[in-house]
């Protein structure tokens, strides 16, 4: 970096440390009902506050125009497809782990953790996704932020939180728990997941192959694979809570794999996962941010992978 480089750097930071020291002025004036510059006595909405997710308008021009043009939504289903977009994306969580430990696990959450919040009218009641097996998935209608901000569910929160570490729970957005449920995995399966990281699919594969309680270290195994060194690491503390031999972690480009070789024969797979890196527009649910950032540019730069 050049010296005029530099001298834009610093001035950037002197800016940053003003604006920071001038609003905890601002609002220490206003807790101690000091008076403002207009001579009233500070109101909360005087005060300065941080901007949160809610504060974000959900709006983007050139997103509508590029996805009206695209035609891919009809336009009797446009306003429900934008609403869709600008509503929370809800919590849901999936209880892992072998099929007995699960259901103990899943019987305490709902006597400990359900039940209790069943007498609030505030707080819409956890939702089974019906479509995964054995009522191991749920879905809490409220985002993560509402998640912190209710007191009736700071203990679930915390529950969450610590069987997470554990390995006891995933939490894993609903869309992608349905992959795997579709290769319909078999403990004898070899596996290969192309694009693993983070690795939430790769963990419920694990679990797949160890559905046989019988036997509890398969033949089959899944080879997980990612092209982003970093990402690979994230692949490893998500995989290894779950204590299983039956996986392998690569780090190569997916477009250009070697042969793997066992007792000096090519492996072959009986089923293939490959979640290719996409423009993430689907993620303004959970990325509001999103909103004030999204230009067709970024997909386009996707186009050389």
């Amino acid at each position: 970096m050049g010296r005029r480089g530099h001298k834009k750097q610093k001035a950037f930071k002197r800016a940053t440390v003003d604006a920071v020291r001038k609003a905890r002025i601002e609002k220490q004036q206003g807790q101690n009902g000091q008076s403002t510059a207009n001579g009233d006595e500070a109101t909360a909405d005087d005060r300065p506050r941080v901007s949160t997710y809610d504060d974000i308008v959900k709006e983007n021009a050139l997103f509508e125009k590029y996805y009206k043009e695209m035609h891919l939504v009809p336009d009797n289903e446009w306003d429900a497809f934008l609403a869709a977009l600008k509503e929370p994306l809800p919590v849901t969580f999936r209880v892992t782990g072998f099929r007995s430990h699960a259901f103990a696990v899943m019987h305490l959450i709902r006597e400990r953790y359900f039940q209790p919040l069943e007498s609030s009218t505030a707080i819409e009641k956890p939702k089974e996704l019906v479509w995964y097996p054995g009522s191991l998935a749920w879905q809490l209608n409220l985002s993560r932020n509402q998640l912190r901000n209710f007191p009736e569910l700071q203990r679930l929160k915390e529950f969450l939180y610590e069987q997470t570490e554990h390995g006891n729970i995933s939490r894993q957005e609903a869309v992608s728990m349905i992959p795997p449920l579709v290769l319909d995995i078999q403990p004898h399966h070899k596996i290969l997941d192309m694009c693993a990281a983070p690795g939430s699919k790769t963990a419920q594969i694990i679990e797949c192959l160890h559905r046989d309680e019988t036997n509890p270290i398969p033949s089959g195994f899944v080879i997980a694979n990612d092209v982003d060194n970093k990402r690979c690491y994230t692949l490893v503390h998500q995989v290894k809570r779950l204590e299983s031999p039956c996986f392998a972690i690569i780090n190569h480009d997916a477009s250009n794999l070697p042969n793997l070789k066992f007792n000096d024969e090519n492996i072959s797979f009986d089923r293939i996962l490959c979640d290719v890196p996409c423009s993430g527009d689907g993620t303004l649910r959970k990325n509001p941010d999103l909103w004030k950032k999204w230009n067709p540019g970024h997909a386009f730069s996707l186009q050389s992978i």
